[in-house]
């Protein structure tokens, strides 16, 4: 049963605080995680030269010598934590984190501790922010609600009341270094979410170019064999070099067109007819001697499924030419269907980068390859199918349905391929 709660790994959300792994891991741009490191150490040691105030008030203030130098250096070792903690904690470990936000808290509040004095825990906004950056977000709030429960409940207990502006500071403070954090953080995701985007659609992309290239060299190239080999047998055979000429030229007319075609799948503006590939494949299958039944024309197909259906046409018929040993191969068609299938069997030539064929229904146990699964992707991309398999009377089959129109059209004869079902 599908569990619908469940997350989707990649999904941005605030789950992933604080996942600061974009500061590093942006090959493709190795300036933009450093900008956002540098804007937040730059923040953080900002804020924290009021420490240097800390400083001076503790310096003039009335305790003992020894007493005053060991909170001043206190303060000045948790300034430079300040400046620090936010360039390498976020690139620490999760032990190391946890590790430097202790150090954080305990240096900024060992001054208040020392001293006695309960409205020196405001410096200890600086720590909360470290928190709020390095700690999941609950254990941050919970961390920042005890510190300021605390800070009340000792001036209350301390002085009989509570300095509810040094209270404000440390919230306020430490709520806007917390809003830096959090727009870099966000900013810093959304990079990455757009550039994993950029990506994936450079992959298909390029999936799509190479099954545009299978499509049409594959075809291509299995006719220009063919009569190759027929070349080949009329000159040792009778050595008929008219004939033999006009297989040539039929060659070179071919081989032309396949150039075109590449040119113009890496273009982007490759259209295919269905029309082009049934007279397509008609010389294919006479120059290799098999016996085409194909359909005249296309316009019984609806017009939105011409272009899927002649890639389907086209990528059967080379699998009966490269790896079946066919005498008829047929091509029936219906508004929203093409059939092709031949009464052969496998040769056994198929070959890893062919969709299988004739040679996959003879045995019966072979995979698709690229062929195939290119055809069952471009027929998913018009919310169609492909279905491809051993013919009820011998040899193989190969169906391609498309999606049933809005308003389907009365039952007659043709709708279906024959031996299916109507659905």
């Amino acid at each position: 049963m599908l569990d619908v709660s469940a997350r989707d790994p990649d999904e941005f959300s605030a789950d992933r605080w604080p996942d600061w792994s974009f500061w590093k891991d942006q090959p493709d741009s190795p300036g933009a995680g450093g900008r956002g490191r540098v804007v937040v150490a730059t923040a953080m040691a900002l804020a924290s030269l009021t420490l240097i105030a800390r400083a001076v008030d503790i310096a003039h203030g009335t305790r003992p010598p020894l007493l005053t130098s060991l909170a001043i250096g206190l303060v000045a070792c948790y300034g430079i934590g300040c400046m620090l903690a936010p360039w390498y904690g976020p690139m620490a470990l999760r032990r190391g984190r946890v590790a430097t936000v202790a150090v954080m808290f305990l240096l900024g509040a060992a001054p208040a501790v020392l001293l006695a004095s309960p409205y020196y825990l405001t410096d200890l906004t600086y720590a909360l922010s470290i928190g709020l950056m390095l700690l999941p977000l609950r254990h941050a709030l919970l961390l920042g609600l005890g510190t300021v429960l605390g800070q009340i409940v000792w001036m209350r207990l301390a002085q009989g009341e509570v300095a509810w502006a040094q209270v404000a500071i440390l919230v306020g403070v430490t709520a806007a270094l917390g809003t830096v954090f959090a727009l870099n953080f966000t900013i810093g995701h959304l990079r990455t979410a757009r550039e994993q985007v950029r990506r994936l659609a450079v992959n298909e992309e390029r999936e799509r170019v190479a099954r545009d290239m299978h499509d049409v060299l594959g075809h291509s190239l299995s006719t220009m064999t063919v009569k190759l080999g027929l070349t080949r047998r009329i000159l040792e055979s009778s050595g008929d070099v008219a004939l033999a000429v006009g297989q040539v030229t039929e060659l070179e007319t071919m081989a032309r067109t396949a150039l075109s075609d590449v040119r113009a799948t890496i273009s982007g503006y490759r259209t295919l007819s269905l029309d082009s590939e049934l007279a397509g494949a008609r010389l294919a299958l006479r120059a290799a001697g098999v016996r085409a039944d194909l359909p005249a024309a296309s316009e019984a197909v609806r017009p939105e499924l011409r272009e899927v259906f002649g890639y389907v046409v086209r990528e059967a018929v080379t699998n009966v030419l490269r790896h079946s040993d066919a005498e008829l191969c047929a091509v029936r068609i219906g508004p929203d269907w093409v059939e092709v299938a031949d009464n052969g069997g496998s040769t056994g030539g198929a070959s890893a980068g062919s969709s299988g064929g004739a040679s996959a229904g003879s045995s019966g146990g072979a995979g698709a390859g690229n062929g195939l699964t290119g055809l069952t992707e471009r027929m998913a991309a018009v919310s169609g199918t492909l279905e491809h398999g051993p013919a009820p009377g011998g040899g193989f089959r190969v169906v391609a349905r498309g999606p049933a129109p809005a308003i389907r059209p009365a039952p007659s004869q043709g709708t279906e391929p024959p031996g299916s079902e109507p659905s």
